[in-house]
């Protein structure tokens, strides 16, 4: 059994399944995934430096601190110094597709990816060191995040989450302490004001905890679609969560309710798959998404502002350039934008 997912089509023993954030990316190009095994023979060096590589597939982009840092195909990693003006590649001990990054502080960060690899940077993403992989699983770790330098959590393909309390020293599968016997996919995790951290994935699954990610709650969502995304706002226990078809929903209080927000574009509203958000120092909050939609919140998500960009490239993720502007990762690489969205005004 099979089901199409923007583009292309993911396959799995007993039923269909969204590899959500992943199949996003790679059906930016019209690509098909191969096999972490089938790659793995070639994928254990590290990744080619190219001058193009900020010109490639890049999947998320985040702050170390003031500095710009992006990963995403084959293994590339970029950093920017000058708020996303030019980018210097990393040295990365892989050529898999990483899916997402985080930093801790302005020194300490992790990048996740295919073959369930976790990588680490102590150099705000200058280098980057292995401290986990899975070949076994042959399937993608599609989000992480850290409370402090030593304990954080990683979620992934087939209901995976995976737990260090020591900094990345060693890693434990804690997969069981979630309610999912289906192994939904693991899309997105973050850590809403006041209340906890947050899960969302295939076919509209959530999963809340109180105490960083010891025990955890399955809830009933409001969709039954798959959500790539969830974002705290600046509100306490308030949050967004985003999938297929322009879904985007708002809740006050931790996830217990929900209340669609409706995206009404130009032509009619927003049917375009949202894959990334950021929240701006402002509290105002940018979610992307394919198509080149950039939407724009500035009241805690109650209503939000529609922009596409006339190029239509698909968006993965945003953050702030540090300047007013903002920096959008996605198809044809990483890229500055005003801050709706638009190409930024030429000197």
């Amino acid at each position: 059994m099979s089901e199409p997912v923007m583009g292309w089509v993911v396959c799995r023993p007993r039923a269909a399944r969204r590899v959500a954030m992943l199949a996003a990316a790679l059906s930016l190009f019209g690509a098909v995934a191969l096999p972490a095994a089938v790659q793995a023979a070639s994928d254990t060096s590290f990744a080619i430096e190219s001058p193009k590589a900020a010109k490639g597939l890049m999947i998320d982009v985040v702050h170390a601190g003031k500095r710009l840092v992006a990963v995403g195909d084959r293994g590339h990693i970029l950093y920017s110094d000058d708020q996303g003006s030019t980018w210097t590649q990393a040295k990365v001990p892989t050529r898999q597709l990483l899916t997402a990054v985080f930093f801790v502080d302005d020194k300490q960060g992790w990048a996740v990816g295919h073959d369930a690899q976790i990588l680490a940077s102590s150099d705000a993403g200058a280098t980057w060191t292995q401290q986990y992989q899975d070949l076994k699983r042959e399937a993608p770790l599609l989000d992480v995040w850290f409370n402090d330098a030593n304990h954080g959590l990683a979620v992934g393909a087939y209901g995976a989450l995976i737990e260090t309390t020591d900094g990345g020293k060693t890693w434990q599968d804690v997969s069981d302490r979630l309610d999912n016997e289906d192994q939904y996919h693991l899309n997105a995790i973050a850590h809403i004001k006041d209340a906890g951290l947050f899960i969302v994935g295939e076919q509209g699954s959530m999963f809340r905890s109180s105490d960083d990610g010891q025990t955890w709650e399955k809830l009933e969502g409001p969709y039954e679609g798959s959500l790539f995304g969830v974002i705290g706002t600046a509100q306490p226990q308030t949050l967004l969560a985003y999938g297929l078809r322009g879904n985007l929903y708002r809740s006050t209080d931790f996830g217990s309710t929900w209340e669609p927000v409706e995206l009404n574009a130009a032509r009619g509203a927003l049917e375009f798959g949202l894959s990334g958000a950021t929240l701006l120092e402002d509290g105002s909050i940018v979610v992307v998404g394919n198509g080149g939609s950039v939407v724009v919140s500035h009241d805690d998500g109650v209503t939000f502002s529609v922009f596409n960009r006339p190029d239509r490239i698909s968006l993965s993720s945003v953050t702030a350039a540090g300047n007013g502007n903002l920096i959008l990762a996605g198809q044809g690489g990483v890229r500055v934008a005003k801050a709706d969205g638009a190409e930024p005004t030429k000197q």
